[in-house]
Protein backbone atom coordinates (compact mmCIF):
# COMPACT_ATOMS: atom_id res chain seq x y z
CA UNK A 1 0.00 0.00 0.00
CA UNK A 2 1.20 3.72 -0.21
CA UNK A 3 0.85 6.10 2.27
CA UNK A 4 0.69 9.86 2.19
CA UNK A 5 1.43 11.10 5.91
CA UNK A 6 0.34 14.77 7.25
CA UNK A 7 0.67 15.78 10.20
CA UNK A 8 0.63 19.46 11.95
CA UNK A 9 -1.14 21.84 14.55
CA UNK A 10 -2.21 25.49 15.78
CA UNK A 11 -2.70 27.42 18.41
CA UNK A 12 -4.93 30.35 18.70
CA UNK A 13 -5.35 33.02 21.36
CA UNK A 14 -9.20 34.00 21.46
CA UNK A 15 -10.27 37.69 22.32
CA UNK A 16 -14.27 37.92 22.82
CA UNK A 17 -16.84 40.84 23.11
CA UNK A 18 -20.47 38.46 23.01
CA UNK A 19 -22.44 42.26 23.53
CA UNK A 20 -21.92 46.12 24.43
CA UNK A 21 -24.48 48.12 25.50
CA UNK A 22 -24.60 51.70 25.21
CA UNK A 23 -26.81 54.75 26.34
CA UNK A 24 -27.32 58.37 25.22
CA UNK A 25 -29.67 61.12 25.61
CA UNK A 26 -28.67 63.76 23.17
CA UNK A 27 -24.90 65.00 23.46
CA UNK A 28 -24.94 62.80 26.75
CA UNK A 29 -23.29 59.52 26.97
CA UNK A 30 -24.33 57.16 29.84
CA UNK A 31 -21.62 54.86 31.34
CA UNK A 32 -23.05 51.56 32.00
CA UNK A 33 -20.90 49.34 32.30
CA UNK A 34 -17.38 48.50 30.42
CA UNK A 35 -17.89 45.39 28.27
CA UNK A 36 -16.43 41.86 29.38
CA UNK A 37 -13.84 40.92 26.99
CA UNK A 38 -13.43 37.12 27.48
CA UNK A 39 -10.15 35.42 26.72
CA UNK A 40 -9.61 31.78 25.66
CA UNK A 41 -6.75 29.37 24.08
CA UNK A 42 -7.29 26.83 21.62
CA UNK A 43 -4.86 24.20 20.20
CA UNK A 44 -5.01 21.10 17.91
CA UNK A 45 -2.63 18.31 16.93
CA UNK A 46 -3.57 15.92 13.69
CA UNK A 47 -2.59 13.56 11.54
CA UNK A 48 -3.36 12.16 8.46
CA UNK A 49 -2.82 9.05 6.56
CA UNK A 50 -3.90 8.66 2.90
CA UNK A 51 -3.55 5.65 1.27
CA UNK A 52 -4.21 3.46 -1.66
CA UNK A 53 -5.47 -0.09 -0.97
CA UNK A 54 -5.54 -1.28 -4.77
CA UNK A 55 -5.27 1.24 -8.05
CA UNK A 56 -9.39 1.39 -7.28
CA UNK A 57 -9.97 1.76 -3.66
CA UNK A 58 -8.28 4.81 -1.72
CA UNK A 59 -8.99 5.88 1.68
CA UNK A 60 -8.21 9.12 3.54
CA UNK A 61 -8.06 8.19 7.69
CA UNK A 62 -7.46 10.77 10.13
CA UNK A 63 -7.78 12.12 13.96
CA UNK A 64 -7.58 15.44 15.21
CA UNK A 65 -6.99 15.97 19.34
CA UNK A 66 -8.68 19.84 20.21
CA UNK A 67 -8.53 21.32 23.17
CA UNK A 68 -9.74 24.79 24.34
CA UNK A 69 -10.42 26.71 27.88
CA UNK A 70 -12.26 29.90 28.69
CA UNK A 71 -9.90 31.75 31.03
CA UNK A 72 -9.46 34.92 33.26
CA UNK A 73 -9.93 37.81 34.12
CA UNK A 74 -13.68 37.42 34.23
CA UNK A 75 -16.36 38.47 35.96
CA UNK A 76 -18.83 35.67 36.80
CA UNK A 77 -22.36 37.60 38.54
CA UNK A 78 -24.59 35.56 40.77
CA UNK A 79 -28.08 36.04 40.56
CA UNK A 80 -31.01 35.85 43.00
CA UNK A 81 -34.56 34.13 42.04
CA UNK A 82 -35.56 37.58 41.56
CA UNK A 83 -33.30 37.84 38.72
CA UNK A 84 -31.50 40.35 40.83
CA UNK A 85 -27.43 40.27 41.20
CA UNK A 86 -26.85 39.57 44.46
CA UNK A 87 -22.77 38.63 44.38
CA UNK A 88 -19.29 38.06 41.89
CA UNK A 89 -16.90 35.43 41.69
CA UNK A 90 -14.23 36.57 40.10
CA UNK A 91 -11.52 34.92 38.09
CA UNK A 92 -7.60 36.14 37.60
CA UNK A 93 -5.68 36.64 34.86
CA UNK A 94 -4.82 32.80 33.21
CA UNK A 95 -7.20 31.25 35.59
CA UNK A 96 -9.21 28.45 33.26
CA UNK A 97 -12.52 28.73 33.93
CA UNK A 98 -14.30 26.20 31.81
CA UNK A 99 -12.28 23.71 29.90
CA UNK A 100 -12.75 21.29 27.15
CA UNK A 101 -10.66 18.52 24.84
CA UNK A 102 -11.43 15.67 22.18
CA UNK A 103 -10.41 13.74 19.91
CA UNK A 104 -11.85 14.05 16.59
CA UNK A 105 -11.66 11.20 13.92
CA UNK A 106 -12.52 11.26 10.13
CA UNK A 107 -12.89 8.48 7.65
CA UNK A 108 -13.13 9.22 3.97
CA UNK A 109 -12.83 6.38 1.03
CA UNK A 110 -13.52 6.06 -2.87
CA UNK A 111 -14.13 3.24 -4.84
CA UNK A 112 -13.13 3.78 -8.42
CA UNK A 113 -15.76 2.04 -10.23
CA UNK A 114 -14.10 2.55 -13.59
CA UNK A 115 -12.81 5.54 -15.68
CA UNK A 116 -15.40 7.74 -16.15
CA UNK A 117 -17.18 6.85 -12.36
CA UNK A 118 -16.36 6.77 -8.72
CA UNK A 119 -18.22 6.39 -5.50
CA UNK A 120 -17.28 7.97 -2.10
CA UNK A 121 -18.37 8.04 1.65
CA UNK A 122 -17.08 9.81 4.31
CA UNK A 123 -17.30 10.22 7.85
CA UNK A 124 -16.27 12.61 10.63
CA UNK A 125 -17.15 13.86 13.63
CA UNK A 126 -15.79 17.08 15.36
CA UNK A 127 -16.27 19.29 18.31
CA UNK A 128 -16.82 23.62 17.28
CA UNK A 129 -16.02 25.63 20.99
CA UNK A 130 -17.11 29.01 19.48
CA UNK A 131 -21.19 28.97 18.59
CA UNK A 132 -23.57 31.85 16.75
CA UNK A 133 -26.50 32.94 18.38
CA UNK A 134 -28.67 34.96 16.63
CA UNK A 135 -31.84 37.09 17.99
CA UNK A 136 -34.14 35.36 15.50
CA UNK A 137 -37.52 37.34 17.34
CA UNK A 138 -36.33 40.74 15.91
CA UNK A 139 -35.41 39.06 12.11
CA UNK A 140 -32.06 41.17 12.60
CA UNK A 141 -28.67 40.65 11.50
CA UNK A 142 -27.36 40.60 15.66
CA UNK A 143 -25.39 37.64 15.35
CA UNK A 144 -23.28 37.12 18.39
CA UNK A 145 -19.72 34.74 18.33
CA UNK A 146 -19.75 33.20 21.60
CA UNK A 147 -17.05 30.98 22.97
CA UNK A 148 -17.49 27.37 25.26
CA UNK A 149 -17.16 27.83 29.23
CA UNK A 150 -18.34 27.52 32.15
CA UNK A 151 -21.76 26.92 31.07
CA UNK A 152 -22.03 26.26 27.27
CA UNK A 153 -20.79 23.40 26.23
CA UNK A 154 -19.02 22.90 22.58
CA UNK A 155 -21.12 22.05 19.74
CA UNK A 156 -20.35 18.19 18.29
CA UNK A 157 -21.19 17.26 14.94
CA UNK A 158 -21.37 13.93 13.52
CA UNK A 159 -21.58 14.15 9.49
CA UNK A 160 -21.80 11.28 7.45
CA UNK A 161 -21.87 11.52 3.26
CA UNK A 162 -22.08 9.35 0.36
CA UNK A 163 -21.83 10.27 -3.20
CA UNK A 164 -21.77 9.19 -6.93
CA UNK A 165 -19.49 10.63 -9.83
CA UNK A 166 -19.74 10.17 -13.15
CA UNK A 167 -18.02 12.30 -16.09
CA UNK A 168 -19.38 12.25 -19.69
CA UNK A 169 -18.12 13.06 -23.21
CA UNK A 170 -14.84 12.29 -22.62
CA UNK A 171 -14.43 14.12 -19.60
CA UNK A 172 -16.00 17.59 -20.90
CA UNK A 173 -19.30 17.00 -18.63
CA UNK A 174 -18.22 16.37 -14.91
CA UNK A 175 -21.24 15.32 -12.55
CA UNK A 176 -21.90 14.14 -9.04
CA UNK A 177 -24.95 13.51 -6.45
CA UNK A 178 -24.24 13.52 -2.47
CA UNK A 179 -26.23 13.01 0.36
CA UNK A 180 -25.56 13.94 4.18
CA UNK A 181 -27.04 13.34 7.30
CA UNK A 182 -25.31 16.04 10.13
CA UNK A 183 -26.47 15.09 13.89
CA UNK A 184 -25.42 17.78 15.94
CA UNK A 185 -25.58 18.41 20.16
CA UNK A 186 -24.65 20.97 22.48
CA UNK A 187 -26.72 23.64 20.01
CA UNK A 188 -27.05 27.17 21.61
CA UNK A 189 -30.52 29.63 21.27
CA UNK A 190 -31.64 32.39 22.69
CA UNK A 191 -34.49 31.93 24.93
CA UNK A 192 -38.24 33.21 24.62
CA UNK A 193 -38.27 36.32 25.29
CA UNK A 194 -34.85 36.98 25.59
CA UNK A 195 -33.76 40.75 25.10
CA UNK A 196 -29.97 41.33 24.29
CA UNK A 197 -30.25 44.56 26.25
CA UNK A 198 -31.90 43.15 29.06
CA UNK A 199 -28.93 42.88 31.53
CA UNK A 200 -27.04 45.38 30.30
CA UNK A 201 -23.18 44.34 29.60
CA UNK A 202 -24.07 40.86 32.17
CA UNK A 203 -22.77 37.89 31.58
CA UNK A 204 -22.90 36.20 27.95
CA UNK A 205 -24.92 33.11 28.64
CA UNK A 206 -27.59 34.15 31.04
CA UNK A 207 -29.91 34.01 28.30
CA UNK A 208 -28.87 30.99 26.75
CA UNK A 209 -30.63 27.71 26.44
CA UNK A 210 -29.47 24.39 24.89
CA UNK A 211 -30.39 21.60 22.51
CA UNK A 212 -30.31 19.45 19.92
CA UNK A 213 -30.72 19.85 16.03
CA UNK A 214 -30.37 17.72 12.73
CA UNK A 215 -29.77 18.36 9.18
CA UNK A 216 -29.58 16.22 6.13
CA UNK A 217 -29.85 16.71 1.92
CA UNK A 218 -28.93 16.55 -1.41
CA UNK A 219 -26.48 17.83 -3.69
CA UNK A 220 -26.32 17.85 -7.49
CA UNK A 221 -23.52 19.47 -9.30
CA UNK A 222 -23.43 19.63 -13.31
CA UNK A 223 -20.07 21.24 -14.13
CA UNK A 224 -19.05 21.38 -18.22
CA UNK A 225 -15.10 22.23 -18.44
CA UNK A 226 -13.70 22.87 -21.73
CA UNK A 227 -14.73 24.91 -24.62
CA UNK A 228 -15.81 28.17 -25.46
CA UNK A 229 -18.98 27.87 -23.43
CA UNK A 230 -18.66 25.87 -20.13
CA UNK A 231 -19.98 27.13 -16.22
CA UNK A 232 -21.69 24.51 -13.47
CA UNK A 233 -25.48 24.32 -11.98
CA UNK A 234 -25.50 23.41 -8.55
CA UNK A 235 -28.35 22.14 -6.64
CA UNK A 236 -28.97 21.66 -2.94
CA UNK A 237 -32.56 20.56 -1.26
CA UNK A 238 -32.03 20.49 2.60
CA UNK A 239 -33.37 20.39 6.01
CA UNK A 240 -31.85 21.66 9.21
CA UNK A 241 -33.86 21.46 12.40
CA UNK A 242 -33.97 22.44 15.86
CA UNK A 243 -35.13 20.98 19.44
CA UNK A 244 -34.83 22.59 22.76
CA UNK A 245 -36.73 21.86 25.52
CA UNK A 246 -36.93 25.59 26.43
CA UNK A 247 -38.14 26.61 23.17
CA UNK A 248 -41.52 26.02 21.07
CA UNK A 249 -43.03 23.91 23.93
CA UNK A 250 -40.24 21.18 23.25
CA UNK A 251 -41.39 21.00 19.90
CA UNK A 252 -39.02 20.90 17.05
CA UNK A 253 -38.70 24.14 14.67
CA UNK A 254 -36.23 25.16 11.91
CA UNK A 255 -33.59 26.75 11.91
CA UNK A 256 -32.46 30.38 11.15
CA UNK A 257 -30.17 29.01 8.02
CA UNK A 258 -32.90 26.36 7.45
CA UNK A 259 -33.22 26.64 3.41
CA UNK A 260 -35.39 23.57 1.44
CA UNK A 261 -33.92 25.03 -2.16
CA UNK A 262 -30.71 26.27 -2.87
CA UNK A 263 -29.34 27.00 -6.64
CA UNK A 264 -26.83 28.27 -8.65
CA UNK A 265 -25.72 28.95 -12.24
CA UNK A 266 -22.62 30.03 -13.77
CA UNK A 267 -22.04 30.53 -17.67
CA UNK A 268 -19.32 31.86 -19.10
CA UNK A 269 -17.89 32.54 -22.61
CA UNK A 270 -15.08 33.15 -23.85
CA UNK A 271 -14.92 33.80 -27.82
CA UNK A 272 -11.33 34.21 -28.05
CA UNK A 273 -8.56 35.12 -25.75
CA UNK A 274 -9.33 38.84 -25.57
CA UNK A 275 -13.50 38.68 -24.53
CA UNK A 276 -14.64 36.79 -21.11
CA UNK A 277 -18.66 36.70 -20.35
CA UNK A 278 -19.68 35.59 -17.39
CA UNK A 279 -23.45 35.84 -15.57
CA UNK A 280 -24.40 34.16 -12.16
CA UNK A 281 -27.95 33.35 -11.04
CA UNK A 282 -28.45 32.27 -7.43
CA UNK A 283 -31.64 31.33 -5.49
CA UNK A 284 -32.40 30.30 -2.36
CA UNK A 285 -35.57 29.54 0.40
CA UNK A 286 -36.24 32.63 2.58
CA UNK A 287 -34.64 32.76 5.80
CA UNK A 288 -36.61 31.88 8.97
CA UNK A 289 -37.63 34.09 11.08
CA UNK A 290 -39.75 34.52 14.22
CA UNK A 291 -42.17 37.70 13.81
CA UNK A 292 -45.21 38.88 15.71
CA UNK A 293 -48.38 38.04 14.56
CA UNK A 294 -50.74 40.05 17.26
CA UNK A 295 -50.15 42.73 19.52
CA UNK A 296 -52.31 43.92 22.68
CA UNK A 297 -52.14 46.69 24.92
CA UNK A 298 -52.37 45.50 28.24
CA UNK A 299 -51.92 47.93 31.10
CA UNK A 300 -50.61 50.74 29.11
CA UNK A 301 -48.17 48.53 28.02
CA UNK A 302 -47.87 46.90 23.88
CA UNK A 303 -47.70 43.22 24.09
CA UNK A 304 -46.34 41.00 21.28
CA UNK A 305 -47.70 37.64 20.18
CA UNK A 306 -45.27 35.87 18.32
CA UNK A 307 -45.29 33.29 15.33
CA UNK A 308 -43.72 29.86 16.60
CA UNK A 309 -40.01 29.76 16.73
CA UNK A 310 -38.82 30.90 13.24
CA UNK A 311 -42.69 30.00 12.38
CA UNK A 312 -42.30 33.06 9.37
CA UNK A 313 -40.28 32.83 6.08
CA UNK A 314 -38.98 35.93 4.24
CA UNK A 315 -39.46 36.16 0.57
CA UNK A 316 -37.06 33.50 -1.48
CA UNK A 317 -33.60 35.68 -2.34
CA UNK A 318 -32.65 36.02 -6.00
CA UNK A 319 -30.51 38.02 -8.48
CA UNK A 320 -28.53 37.76 -11.61
CA UNK A 321 -24.91 39.09 -11.96
CA UNK A 322 -23.23 39.57 -15.29
CA UNK A 323 -19.83 40.55 -16.25
CA UNK A 324 -17.55 41.20 -19.08
CA UNK A 325 -13.99 41.16 -19.58
CA UNK A 326 -11.51 42.65 -21.95
CA UNK A 327 -8.08 41.29 -21.86
CA UNK A 328 -5.22 43.16 -23.76
CA UNK A 329 -2.83 41.59 -26.18
CA UNK A 330 -0.44 39.22 -25.27
CA UNK A 331 1.81 40.76 -27.71
CA UNK A 332 2.61 44.01 -29.20
CA UNK A 333 3.81 44.98 -32.38
CA UNK A 334 7.60 46.42 -33.16
CA UNK A 335 8.85 48.18 -35.60
CA UNK A 336 12.50 48.67 -36.40
CA UNK A 337 13.65 52.05 -37.31
CA UNK A 338 15.81 50.86 -39.76
CA UNK A 339 14.23 48.41 -41.77
CA UNK A 340 10.72 48.90 -40.89
CA UNK A 341 10.79 44.90 -40.35
CA UNK A 342 7.75 44.09 -37.97
CA UNK A 343 8.00 41.74 -34.72
CA UNK A 344 5.87 40.76 -32.01
CA UNK A 345 6.93 40.86 -28.51
CA UNK A 346 5.41 39.21 -25.36
CA UNK A 347 4.28 42.28 -23.11
CA UNK A 348 6.11 42.12 -20.03
CA UNK A 349 2.45 43.51 -18.08
CA UNK A 350 -0.85 42.30 -18.80
CA UNK A 351 -4.23 44.13 -17.28
CA UNK A 352 -8.13 43.88 -18.26
CA UNK A 353 -11.08 45.92 -17.84
CA UNK A 354 -13.74 44.24 -16.52
CA UNK A 355 -17.62 45.87 -16.64
CA UNK A 356 -19.60 43.78 -14.17
CA UNK A 357 -23.48 44.50 -13.03
CA UNK A 358 -24.68 43.41 -9.55
CA UNK A 359 -28.08 42.56 -8.98
CA UNK A 360 -29.01 43.31 -13.14
CA UNK A 361 -33.30 42.92 -12.65
CA UNK A 362 -32.82 45.29 -9.72
CA UNK A 363 -34.53 42.74 -7.52
CA UNK A 364 -35.00 44.02 -3.91
CA UNK A 365 -33.45 41.07 -1.78
CA UNK A 366 -34.70 41.36 2.22
CA UNK A 367 -31.44 41.72 4.53
CA UNK A 368 -33.91 42.03 7.76
CA UNK A 369 -37.33 43.60 8.83
CA UNK A 370 -38.84 45.86 11.12
CA UNK A 371 -41.64 47.03 12.75
CA UNK A 372 -42.96 50.72 12.83
CA UNK A 373 -46.00 52.36 14.18
CA UNK A 374 -48.16 54.59 12.36
CA UNK A 375 -50.95 56.45 13.68
CA UNK A 376 -51.67 56.86 17.58
CA UNK A 377 -53.46 55.02 20.26
CA UNK A 378 -56.02 57.79 20.95
CA UNK A 379 -58.21 57.59 18.15
CA UNK A 380 -57.85 53.83 17.60
CA UNK A 381 -55.71 54.17 14.41
CA UNK A 382 -52.60 52.33 15.79
CA UNK A 383 -50.86 50.40 13.29
CA UNK A 384 -47.97 48.25 13.38
CA UNK A 385 -46.22 47.87 9.73
CA UNK A 386 -43.48 45.63 9.12
CA UNK A 387 -40.93 47.11 7.06
CA UNK A 388 -38.17 44.75 4.97
CA UNK A 389 -34.84 46.89 4.57
CA UNK A 390 -33.01 45.20 1.69
CA UNK A 391 -29.10 46.48 1.09
CA UNK A 392 -28.34 46.44 -2.32
CA UNK A 393 -30.09 47.76 -5.53
CA UNK A 394 -28.72 47.10 -9.01
CA UNK A 395 -24.92 48.16 -8.93
CA UNK A 396 -22.73 48.92 -11.75
CA UNK A 397 -18.90 48.51 -11.55
CA UNK A 398 -15.67 49.18 -13.15
CA UNK A 399 -12.44 47.18 -12.83
CA UNK A 400 -9.23 47.45 -14.24
CA UNK A 401 -6.73 45.29 -13.26
CA UNK A 402 -3.05 44.28 -14.01
CA UNK A 403 -0.12 42.20 -13.43
CA UNK A 404 3.77 42.39 -14.41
Amino acid sequence: MRHTLKFGGQYINHTYTPSTVTARSGSTEFDIETPSLLKAHEGAIYLLDEFDVTDELRINAGLRLTAFAHVGPFDEYQFDENGLRDGTISYRPGQVIGSYAALEPRLSARYRLNERSSVKASFNRGQQYVHLASFSSIALPTDIWIPSGKNVKPLVGTQYEAGYFRNFLDNMIETSLEVYYKDMRNLVEYADGADPQANGNSNFDTQLVFGNGYSYGAELFIKKTTGKLNGWVGYTWSKTMRKFPDINEGREFPSRWDRRHDLSVVAIYEPNKRWNFAGTFVYSTGQAATLPVNRYFIEGRLVSEYTERNGFRMVPYHRLDLAVTLNNKEQRKVKDKDTEEVTYRTRRWRSSWTLAIYNVYNRANPYFIYFDNEGNVADGSLKVVAKQVSLFSILPSLTWNFKF
